[in-house]
Formats: structure tokens, C-alpha cells, sequence
């Protein structure tokens, strides 16, 4: 028979305060409570779970322990749940308010954060949505770290960390662009090898230049890299001045660029698997209320997505 759980909601509730201050003074000050309250409860707290959660040195303040950091993000999730069940328990659980923090890959941002915002601002007016837009590597941290509830993101390089989960939502195959004055242009598809020997522009990010050097190279051929950039849109506006051609993968609904040029989309025979567009998240964590509806959101927009093939 299992042991019944010795700690509170309110000692979680302290221990999060004090571990964000870094101070029992603090703590107890934002919290209107002694500061004897504040102390007594965590140190109950560790009692309870037989680990130490802090680090004391006078004058320095509080600094978390390994098991602390752990239980930090636990008890955070812990504690949403635990308004999630008040709130249903009183009958307003269809009203879902609160801030959700999303992790979005670079490139796919421009496609899918205006219709989730438009959709969001309808459906839910009481979720705030903060985007942090990076790549691969710096999504996987913020993962780990807390900082986002999810990410939404390409499979780089993803399914091989451990400790994440990843759910797909849609697939994006690769094409080709071309400059609308192309030889090439007029075609419906093209296979990398009728490109060889040309320059390619590249979209020079972390996984992203790996995997479409990939492409290249399966076809034998070296590719000439003339051009590379980490911006999406200046790939775009190079081919569009028929500097090179490129490899992408997201299709914007428009072939005009910023810099006032014009390409041509091309399908590609010989591209491999389509990349994954994955709903990322840390393996066992449980989701809000709010970061669920976000995540049914970006489900229905994947969907409605005109099928590439």
C-alpha cells in the first residue's frame, strides 16, 4: 500500500515564491506572511520529500539544489492543474484565461503564428500567447529549461532527444525555387540533377543547411553553395534576382519576394520524405487548459493547409 502524499498546495505555492526571489525576506513579503511561515513550510516541505531544495549561505540568499530544480517545474505544473480543477469544480472551466508561452521554429512562424493569433483572439480573447521564435537547438533548451509550454517545430534533429515528445501535425516536402526567367521555370517539377552544376542559395541554419545539403548530395552531385543566409525571405529575394536556386520546404501563398522579384515553385522528384511539422513538448508533462487550446488551435490550422505533394 502506497504512503499518502505528506505535503500542501500552499508548501508548493511557498517553495515556488521563495525559489523565484531567491530570499525567504523576499519571499514573504510578496506573499504577506511572516517570514517564519515561509521558512517553517519549506522546511516541512523537505522533511516530507526527504531532500534538501535549497542551498543556504548567509548573505547570499537561496540557491536551488539539482532535486529543487526539479521540483520547481513539477510544482508548477502541479499548481496550474490544481486551479485548472478549481475551476471546473465551480462550473468556469469553459472560460480558459492565462498566458501560454509557444516555442516556434524559425521559418514556420510567418506561416502559422497570424491565423493562431486571429483564431486565439476569437475563440480564447482570455489566452495571452508569448512566442519565442528560434532554432532547433535553442527550442530543445527552452523545452528542458521551462521557458515554453511546447514548441512547434521541424523534426531536425528532434526525435533524438531525450526526455521530449513530439506529435506530428503536418509534412512539408521539399521543392525547388527558381528565378521566374528560369529555363527551367515553366516545368511542374524537377529533379536535383537538372539543377547540377548550378549555384544553390542556402538557407544557412543549425539542422536546416545539413538537411538540405543531404538532398543534394543523395543525387551524387556536390552542391555549390554560393549564397547563404539565415533569413528565409533573403533566400527568396536572392533566387528571385537568379543568383542561384534553392531548396524549401514551407510555401508562402505568394511568389513575389520583399525585394520586388518574382519565383517560381517547382516540385521536387527526388526530395527525399517530407519534413515532419511536430507539436514538440517535455515527455510526461501534463498541459494547461490553455496551452491545450493553443495546441488544438495549431492542430486545426495544420489541417486546413493546402495538401503539398
Amino acid at each position: 500500500m502506497s504512503s499518502p502524499v505528506g505535503f500542501t498546495l500552499v508548501q508548493l505555492r511557498y517553495f515556488l515564491v521563495a525559489a523565484e526571489r531567491g530570499s525567504m525576506t523576499e519571499a514573504s513579503a510578496e506573499l504577506h506572511i511572516a517570514q517564519s511561515a515561509v521558512s517553517a513550510a519549506i522546511y516541512n516541505l523537505e522533511r516530507d520529500l526527504r531532500v534538501q531544495l535549497f542551498i543556504r549561505r548567509r548573505g547570499r540568499g537561496l540557491t536551488l539544489t539539482p532535486a529543487g530544480e526539479r521540483l520547481q517545474q513539477q510544482a508548477r505544473d502541479l499548481l496550474a492543474r490544481a486551479r485548472e480543477v478549481a475551476r471546473e469544480a465551480r462550473g468556469d472551466g469553459e472560460t480558459i484565461s492565462g498566458p501560454v508561452t509557444v516555442g516556434c521554429f524559425v521559418t514556420l512562424a510567418p506561416s502559422y503564428l497570424p491565423p493562431l493569433f486571429s483564431e486565439c483572439t476569437r475563440r480564447h480573447p482570455g489566452i495571452e500567447i508569448d512566442v519565442l521564435e528560434a532554432e532547433t537547438d535553442q527550442l530543445v533548451e527552452a523545452l528542458a529549461a521551462g521557458r515554453v509550454d511546447f514548441a512547434l517545430t521541424y523534426d531536425l534533429g528532434l526525435s533524438a532527444q531525450p526526455g521530449l515528445r513530439g506529435e506530428t501535425i503536418a509534412r512539408a516536402p521539399a521543392y525547388v525555387i527558381v528565378a521566374a526567367d528560369h529555363p527551367l521555370a515553366g516545368q511542374d517539377s524537377v529533379e536535383l540533377t537538372d539543377l547540377a552544376g548550378e549555384p544553390l542559395v542556402l538557407l544557412d541554419l543549425a539542422h536546416s543547411r545539413d538537411y538540405f545539403r543531404s538532398l543534394v548530395a543523395a543525387t551524387g552531385t556536390a552542391p555549390d553553395v554560393r549564397y547563404r543566409t539565415r533569413s528565409y525571405e533573403t533566400v527568396r529575394s536572392l533566387v528571385a534576382q537568379g543568383l542561384g536556386y534553392s531548396v524549401l520546404n514551407q510555401r508562402p501563398a505568394t511568389s513575389q519576394t520583399y525585394g520586388g522579384g518574382e519565383v517560381a515553385e517547382l516540385r521536387l522528384r527526388d526530395g527525399g520524405p517530407p519534413l515532419e511539422v511536430k507539436l514538440a513538448s517535455v515527455d510526461g508533462m501534463t498541459q494547461t487548459a490553455r496551452a491545450r487550446a493553443v495546441m488544438d488551435l495549431l492542430r486545426e490550422i495544420a489541417a486546413a493547409r493546402p495538401a503539398e505533394s
